[in-house]
This record gives structure tokens, sequence and C-alpha cells, in this order.
């Protein structure tokens, strides 16, 4: 068969069935191709990231696991209305679409108490200036012991107890003592303790008389 045989158009089948041939071939290598990019990938083979959160960290583990997908702590945080070890956050979210062995990152409630330095009310601040500054920092006022002072003037703060030094660092939360003045001087407290003496009352002065016979 001559090229010009070959390329005739209109009465050469050869050509149009080699034609058929490689569109045929391209087709199915194209469709080969993508069917092992599935296998590989695992295309359309998923599950359904469950909703842990709320549950302690062992629990969550198990129940991810058995949802073939594994699970790491990427992070921790404190709240104080929650048990140790619960499960805050998750990455993926519930209800999402993932592979299977997908790692699922926990954010969980600190197995510890953070310790937290209390502010420096100290010698600078009035009482109310001092609950205010300390329960916004996250801590609890229990009560108030007064001392001989300035009125209502923090002389120092204590816990369990103890007083505490500036700097110097509780548990988050923590309920604390405010040491503050009650207005009374030393002079006031001597005049209490030592009252000046009332006068006697004067002795009558009749006397009864001898008699005189």
């Amino acid at each position: 068969m001559t090229i010009k045989e070959f390329f005739s158009f209109k009465g050469n089948k050869l050509f149009w069935w080699n034609i058929i041939g490689m569109g045929v071939f391209v087709i199915l290598m194209i469709f080969l191709i993508l069917k092992g990019l599935d296998i590989y990938t695992h295309h359309g083979e998923g599950v359904r990231v469950p909703d842990v959160k709320g549950m302690g960290v062992n629990e969550a583990t198990l129940m991810l696991r058995n949802h073939d997908l594994g699970a790491v702590i990427s992070d921790s945080t404190y709240m104080e209305d929650k048990p140790a070890g619960t499960v805050l956050e998750m990455n993926p979210e519930p209800e999402q679409l993932v592979k299977k062995g997908r790692i699922i990152r926990l954010t969980i409630n600190a197995m510890n108490v953070p310790l937290m330095a209390i502010p420096d009310v100290v010698e600078n601040s009035s009482l109310r200036e001092a609950e205010v500054r300390i329960t916004a920092s996250g801590f609890k006022i229990d009560s108030v012991q007064y001392i001989q002072g300035e009125k209502d003037w923090v002389y120092g703060v204590k816990y369990r107890g103890h007083t505490l030094m500036i700097g110097e660092k509780v548990p988050m939360g923590s309920s604390l003592v405010l040491v503050a003045g009650d207005g009374v001087d030393e002079e006031d407290m001597e005049m209490d303790e030592n009252p000046i003496d009332q006068p006697a009352e004067e002795e009558s002065a009749t006397e009864e008389e001898d008699p005189w016979f």
C-alpha cells in the first residue's frame, strides 16, 4: 500500500479503522488513569466525623478510632465550669466528610488549673478598686478582713490564710481574702481602752452632830 493510498479519505477503510482504534485506545487510557487515581486516593470513600465535644479525651479518642479516625491533642485551655480533659473544640468540625485515617485535632480543657499572679492592689488601691481588679482577673472575693488603718484601704491579700506577695501566683479562680483598714485610728483605740475617769460624787457635807449633852 502506497502512502497516497493510505491517506485517501474516501476509499481507504484501513485509515478509518486506525483512527477509531487510536480513539478507543486514548479513551481507555484516560479511563484507566482516572480509575487508578480513584483507587489510590480512595475517592468516594469517607466517614462522617462524630461529635465528641463534651466528652473526656479518652472517650473521644476511642469513638474516633471506632470510626477509623485518629486523634491528637493540639491545644488546651481552661474553663472553670468544665471537667479537666473535656473536649472543647475539634478540627474538622462534626459531621464533615473526611477520609478514613484522618487525624482529628482536639482542644481540651486543661488537666491542671493554671496558676496566675494576683493583681497588684496592695497599698495602692481602695477596697472597691481591688475587688473590681481581682474579679476581672478571674479570682473570687471570699471575705474582707479589717485591721487598724485608713478606712477601706487595701493592706494585703490572703489565700488560705497565707499573705500573698506581689507577683505571687495562685490557682485561677481561687477565693481570696482582702485585708483592709477599718478607719479607726490609734488615738480612738486608746480612748476606748482607757476611758476618762468620771468625777466621783460629792460626799454629803452633812455630818451627824455629836450630842452636847
